[in-house]
């Protein structure tokens, strides 16, 4: 299935400064001269393409600060004349939309809390009906992929042709040392349906820790996606919301500086050196069980003893190779708890999450293959 979206190429609507494409600034507008003087050194720094701010804040309980509202408008119009930064808001209902772009806002991107509920959506849908302007999309709070692309296509029959993902991570139970799950298979999957629909990742959110950013950013764009949005402060200490995932400037410039972009060249590789590439890489996941080994781990059968249990015809010396080899690959992660005993389980690492779009699609040949195939049985 492929998702049928009218949509622009993203160099046709934002130029980036600098690569990786990176969309900055603080999580709330605050004062005037918070957001003034950090937009300045944001686009001092030569690498920021355009400027975000909160300023309609959705948060969990009545009585934390809700965004500064409307007079942050004028602040970003100040910032953009004084910068030449365009500027990028949250919207959530169809008023904000209609204040932020009589204010000039040039992007609009609708939260991850509005994206859960296709009644909000449909209602910044209506409002966007006859207006071109750039919208990005982020992922819903909870891993749920339909809702995402519910989202996406809402946006796009109200005509908006100027559209893009944000991949800022799930909510989870199940407490890590991110604040929100990456999932990266759930943003890879996206990108399967819809190829030509650019995808941004804001490692802030992923994170919650600004020391993590950088490890974050490297991965979404080892993942192929096409820019970064990362909160930016003048001041992070003293930010009013979400301070520990906000870092400088001048300290986003050294993350920036630290980014390996990685762009294979493929044109000139002749269909020999070509097959020899794929054969090394089928050889990875080749033979009896590996990829029914992988495909047992991205279901959460994660243990040795459960492995086995699932795998009953593979012997246990084969299933300690099969993992090893997964290992020395980097598909899976060995993870050890403190226990008494040791607790260990298995995982896919970030390369290893991007084979799940293959094993679906042979999953899918298979159920297919077996209807065509399945004969009576003699009575």
């Amino acid at each position: 299935m492929k998702l049928n979206l009218n949509i622009q190429p993203l160099n046709t609507w934002i130029q980036a400064k600098h690569e990786p494409l990176l969309i900055a600034g603080p999580c709330s507008a605050e004062t005037e001269d918070q957001l003034v003087a950090t937009a300045h050194l944001l686009a001092a720094t030569g690498k920021v393409t355009a400027l975000r701010a909160g300023i309609w804040k959705p948060r969990t309980r009545p009585g934390e600060f809700e965004g500064i509202g409307s007079i942050g408008l004028e602040w970003l119009k100040r910032a953009k004349e004084e910068t030449g930064l365009p500027t990028t808001v949250e919207v959530a209902t169809g008023k904000h939309v209609e204040e932020a772009l009589k204010a000039g806002v040039d992007i609009l991107w609708v939260g991850a809390r509005s994206t859960v509920n296709p009644f909000t959506v449909q209602e910044i849908a209506d409002a966007l009906k006859g207006v071109d302007v750039p919208v990005m999309v982020k992922n819903p709070v909870n891993p749920d992929l339909s809702l995402w692309i519910g989202a996406l296509e809402r946006i796009n029959n109200a005509g908006i042709t100027k559209l893009a993902a944000i991949h800022r991570g799930f909510s989870s139970f199940e407490k890590t040392g991110f604040r929100n799950e990456p999932m990266w298979d759930i943003a890879i999957n996206l990108k399967t349906l819809a190829p030509e629909l650019p995808i941004i990742c804001d490692p802030s959110h992923i994170t919650g820790n600004r020391a993590l950013i950088g490890y974050v950013s490297q991965k979404a764009l080892d993942l192929d996606m096409q820019g970064l949005m990362i909160e930016s402060h003048i001041d992070p200490s003293v930010a009013w919301t979400d301070a520990a995932q906000q870092v400088t400037p001048g300290a986003l410039s050294e993350i920036i500086d630290h980014l390996v972009l990685r762009k294979p060249e493929i044109k000139d590789i002749d269909v020999k050196d070509a097959l020899s590439e794929l054969r090394a890489k089928i050889d990875k996941i080749g033979g009896k069980w590996k990829i029914l080994i992988i495909y047992a781990v991205s279901k959460n059968v994660n243990r040795f003893s459960s492995l086995k249990r699932a795998l009953p015809l593979i012997s246990k010396q084969m299933l300690v190779n099969q993992l090893r080899e997964l290992e020395e690959d980097g598909i899976l992660e060995r993870i050890i708890y403190p226990e008494i005993p040791p607790r260990v389980e298995y995982k896919l690492t970030v390369h290893g999450l991007t084979l799940m779009p293959v094993i679906g699609i042979l999953q899918e040949w298979g159920i297919s293959d077996l209807k065509l195939t399945r004969k009576t049985p003699l009575v």
